[in-house]
């Protein structure tokens, strides 16, 4: 008996011939798709899973000074990658790695956040080699971790040259999301401050890329070899006007115990020959990156030694601005070179009813201009201030450019406070002001505060033909410029004899800038200041060249508190520019005994002294001749 007719036997044969025909095609289909119409696809995705990308840091561009020196150069560095698949194994791995580095339940904590799948993880960017002989040895323990060379940058006397150059650090996530950094990645390190700062682009150069290989459980099996890997590419080595022989031998003699700033410029183009700020600190500790505490113990210093106070401290600029109150009397014809003023010295000035000393009680009498330089007298330049009128100087002070920047190349640079117009004290005091403001103008105190780049700068006009270049860090055959004094060359030759008459013989600063071999003509200064009315800070602004030719060095030093521009800046200008002058005329460097001061203190004789007998003190010390108000 048949359960089955053979028609439906034959139908159900049919069918399942049909089932296996679709099923057959469908899977030729899905073969062909993923053999001949996806197969790129599919090796790229089996590819990613079996190849980790490393980044191939490229090495900064070398920093070279003016005579080919290097500044700043790299040398061999360790970075220690976790590389894992899961979070649970990376947080693992880091807990193995926490006796070895040091690792904090805090930094692994930053670590796991900073943590993406299939991305190197940077757990250390600058570690020491015998941990990395450590784990290397041990390296079946921690089979994520991965250990590259990588250039670490090193600067040649750091701490004198910190503020002027900078240091690199990682680059933080606010830097990511800014226009500059658009195409740079996570773990970077990038310029922070300074010249690695203003020139990052220059010095970063390209980062490559190479690739390890890692099994089923993500483990490293190795480095792969035929496959074609980026070494990217270096950064741009730059030259700088820089001389960093004078650099460090300025780091040598500037006080430990206080504060403040020495800039040097080369009067022929207006280039830094050195730009230095204490008190200093250490850029190569900031390469293997700060701990919070180090960088709060930092930020807290009273001292303020990241503080660049050679182009961001702003400061009255006292009796060196003097020079500018002579110049724009003698451009708006006010006073004549060999003029005196109506009313001799006796001591002060009387004017609406208020009496200004001068810093000589007993009076200088009757000065001519170079005369009221050298001795820095004020009543003079009371009288001066009062003849130019406030309104008058307020416009030249302006337009010669002390409200302004200098235009140094880089990235931070204080812009000078000194009033547009009279709005100036309405806008900041709430009153009208009188005529007699000028006075005050005119002996470089009230609302006049200048950096010491821009002081220098001043003085690199006086030291040249009236104009002055903008300063100038990177090597600049065309250099702009960026001030000009409308004076006569007899004019500007009036204004170095005043200059004359403070280091000359008598002068308020001989003792601590006469030289054996170069002239150094300047001003000294004093100025008030918010912090201690009783300390006031000392300036001294001047050139230096040969005996009878022409200024071959600008220098200014600023020493807060100084108290002393002839006894505590005038020395440090001069020892500055000797060693400089030195150099460049290829003499033997000098001992610690320089300046005339020095050798009477020392008990050396300076047989090369000019009329020493009227300078000489004779208690030994340089008191009589400190007046530098």
């Amino acid at each position: 008996m048949r359960l089955v007719h053979p028609h439906t036997r034959r139908r159900r044969a049919t069918g399942a011939l049909g089932i296996v025909t679709i099923v057959l095609g469908a899977l030729a289909i899905q073969f062909f798709r993923v053999q001949m119409l996806q197969s790129n696809d599919y090796m790229l995705q089996s590819e990613s899973n079996r190849l980790r990308p490393l980044p191939v840091a490229a090495p900064r561009g070398t920093i070279f000074d003016r005579n080919d020196r290097v500044i700043a150069d790299n040398v061999p560095g360790y970075v220690i990658y976790v590389l894992r698949e899961s979070r649970e194994s990376t947080r693992e791995t880091l807990e193995r790695l926490k006796p070895y580095l040091a690792l904090s339940d805090e930094v692994i904590e930053s670590l796991m956040v900073r943590y993406q799948r299939w991305e190197p993880l940077v757990v250390e960017i600058d570690a020491d080699f015998e941990v990395v002989s450590v784990l290397e040895e041990r390296r079946e323990d921690f089979p994520g971790i991965v250990i590259e060379t990588r250039p670490k940058r090193r600067y040649i006397s750091g701490n004198a040259v910190s503020h002027v150059l900078g240091y690199v650090n990682e680059i933080t996530v606010e830097e990511l999301a800014e226009p500059r950094f658009s195409e740079y990645e996570p773990g970077v390190l990038i310029g922070k401050v300074g010249i690695e700062r203003q020139y990052e682009e220059r010095l970063q150069g390209r980062r490559g890329v190479r690739y390890l290989e890692v099994d089923a459980l993500g483990r490293i099996v190795g480095s792969l070899q035929g496959i074609e890997e980026d070494p990217g590419q270096p950064g741009e080595d730059i030259r700088l006007t820089l001389d960093l022989d004078l650099m460090e031998w300025i780091h040598s003699i500037f006080p430990d115990s206080l504060a403040g700033a020495v800039v040097a410029l080369d009067p022929v183009d207006g280039g830094v020959l050195a730009l230095y700020s204490a008190p200093t600190f250490d850029p190569n500790a900031f390469v293997s990156g700060l701990t919070p505490e180090e960088w709060a113990v930092l930020e807290a210093d009273p001292r303020k030694p990241l503080f660049n106070r050679s182009v961001m401290g702003l400061y009255p600029p006292g009796s060196t601005w003097k020079l500018a109150a002579a110049a724009i009397a003698l451009d708006r014809g006010v006073v004549g070179p060999h003029e005196v003023m109506p009313e001799p010295c006796t001591g002060g000035f009387l004017h609406d009813g208020l009496y200004r000393r001068c810093w000589l009680a007993e009076g200088h009498g009757y000065l001519d201009l170079a005369g009221a330089i050298a001795n820095s007298c004020n009543v003079y330049f009371y009288q001066l201030g009062m003849k130019i009128g406030l309104d008058a100087m307020l416009e030249a002070g302006t337009r010669i450019g002390f409200a302004e920047q200098c235009g140094i190349d880089l990235p931070q640079e204080s812009r000078g406070i000194f009033p547009a117009g009279r709005d100036f004290w309405r806008r900041e005091f709430g009153y009208d002001p009188q005529e007699g403001e000028v006075l005050n103008l005119a002996i470089g105190q009230g609302p006049n505060s200048q950096t010491p780049l821009k002081m220098a700068q001043f003085y690199l006009a006086l030291a040249r033909n009236g104009s002055a270049p903008t300063p100038h860090l990177i090597e600049n055959p065309d250099p702009t410029e960026r001030w000009r004094l409308n004076v006569s060359s007899e004019s500007i030759e009036v204004l170095r004899e005043g200059l004359r008459g403070v280091t000359a013989p008598g002068g308020t600063a001989v003792l601590g800038t006469a030289l054996e071999h170069w002239e150094v003509i300047g001003k000294t200064g004093t100025s008030q200041n918010a912090q201690d009315s009783l300390r006031a800070h000392a300036w001294f602004a001047g050139m230096a060249g040969p005996w009878g030719g022409e200024p071959e060095i600008v220098v200014v030093a600023l020493v807060e508190f100084g108290e002393s521009g002839s006894g505590v800046a005038a020395p440090l200008v001069a020892k500055t520019a000797d060693f400089y002058l030195r150099r460049k005329h290829g003499m033997p460097p000098p001992d610690s005994i320089q300046t005339l001061g020095e050798h009477y203190r020392a008990g050396r004789p300076a047989p090369w002294a000019r009329r020493a007998d009227e300078a000489e003190p004779s208690s030994g010390e340089a008191e009589p001749f400190l007046n530098d108000r």
